[in-house]
């Protein structure tokens, strides 16, 4: 009986330590893909009716994904030719007024971004995708964006690149 044990606790050893090659505790699957490039994501943001151009936008998103898909996989981030690659623009950076007082002013504002992501799989195509992502950060009226610019933005960016990471990569 203790052989029995013995080789049971093995099997069971052995077969938890090789299904993390398979499976991680981010629930990321990248498959066969080693490596993965996140090209600059263009600001056209000014393009869209209502929306204004932020600076720095476009590279601070960009690090945001490259950052998270560094944080919950094991692929490589390379310049090019990437068994991943995570495309896109952009397309909507806005401000509006969502509740208004008595005296007919804005209560609230919200801040709202959309960004348009393709997606290419080098090691299994038919999970490619092009798709729009976005978020907002709702604050009061009477603060200015630049008093909440900093938090809105996080919260912003670890919200989309957090969503663009389970369309891409949470096979489920």
């Amino acid at each position: 009986m203790t052989k029995f044990k013995y080789l049971f606790f093995i099997i069971l050893l052995t077969a938890t330590f090789t299904s993390c090659k398979f499976y991680n505790f981010t629930g990321g699957d990248q498959g066969l893909a080693k490596t993965f490039e996140v090209r600059m994501f263009q600001n056209y943001a000014s393009q869209s009716p209502g929306s204004t151009f932020e600076p720095g936008i476009d590279r601070d998103f960009t690090q945001a994904l490259q950052n998270l898909i560094i944080n919950q996989t094991s692929l490589d981030l390379v310049p090019s030719n990437g068994d991943l690659l995570y495309e896109g623009e952009i397309t909507e950076f806005r401000i509006s007024p969502m509740t208004a007082t008595a005296n007919q002013t804005a209560a609230q504002n919200r801040l709202s971004m959309r960004v348009n992501v393709r997606f290419f799989n080098k090691t299994k195509e038919d999970v490619d995708f092009e798709q729009p992502f976005s978020f907002f950060y709702d604050y009061p009226a009477n603060s200015s964006f630049s008093s909440v610019k900093s938090a809105a933005l996080e919260e912003i960016y670890e919200r989309i690149t957090q969503d663009i990471f389970t369309a891409s990569l949470a096979d489920w």
